[in-house]
């Protein structure tokens, strides 16, 4: 840019000067930087509630009864995330989930997908770390927010259409039976992210329920 005067007040303009063609263009400092900052506004989802938490002792009970569900058990390799999407029920008012892992812990977290649901069904999606799950996204959305990792609470990326709810992290899964619930914002998918992609060596294996209530 040859010419660039930065505007000092209302009235105020900008003016461009091409380097390669020498044209002027000349903005409206005070229209520009409105309609900038109404897109800024438009891109940012509102704020989420905090989820209820709570944890409980019958880890035993829980296991035997949610590993005879089809889809209540499964093993999370080492170096995988496991992303279960759960689209926001018309007849429902809250999501609840309770999970538990044999022998270790596991990283987990959940999330918000502002878009529109065309699918009431749960769906599980695999990817090998937590980098490669990023670069999926990315090829959707544009705009990236570091927020941390899952051994200081959180994920590597945000995005404008994402919402966080509870950051990843590792959790107690071995020892207690990890339990909460989240009012539905509005229209959406939910994230829940079972992360182990810290763990070199070990695979965990993982009891999990997930369920809607009115």
């Amino acid at each position: 840019l040859t010419n660039y005067h930065v505007p000092q007040g209302v009235g105020d303009i900008v003016m461009i000067q091409s380097d390669h063609t020498g044209a002027v263009d000349i903005l409206s400092a005070e229209l520009e930087t409105a309609d900038l900052l109404g897109e800024q506004r438009k891109a940012q989802p509102p704020p989420l509630a905090a989820p209820s938490m709570w944890t409980t002792e019958k880890m035993k009970e829980f296991k035997a009864k949610i590993g005879k569900e089809k889809s209540g058990r499964m093993v999370v390799k080492r170096g995988e995330v496991v992303t279960v999407r759960v689209p926001t029920h018309p007849d429902g008012k809250c999501i609840c989930w309770e999970f538990a892992t044999d022998d270790y812990d596991i990283g987990f977290g959940v999330y918000f997908d502002w878009t529109t649901v065309t699918s009431t069904a749960i769906t599980v999606h695999v990817s090998e770390s937590s980098d490669e799950e990023d670069e999926e996204e990315d090829e959707e959305i544009e705009g990236l927010s570091p927020v941390g990792d899952v051994e200081r609470g959180s994920k590597s990326y945000l995005r404008n259409r994402y919402g966080e709810i509870l950051p990843v992290y590792r959790r107690n899964s071995h020892r207690e039976v990890q339990a909460g619930s989240h009012e539905y914002p509005g229209e959406g998918i939910y994230l829940l992210k079972f992360d182990n992609s810290y763990s070199l060596l070990r695979n965990k294996t993982l009891f999990f329920h997930v369920y809607y209530t009115s």
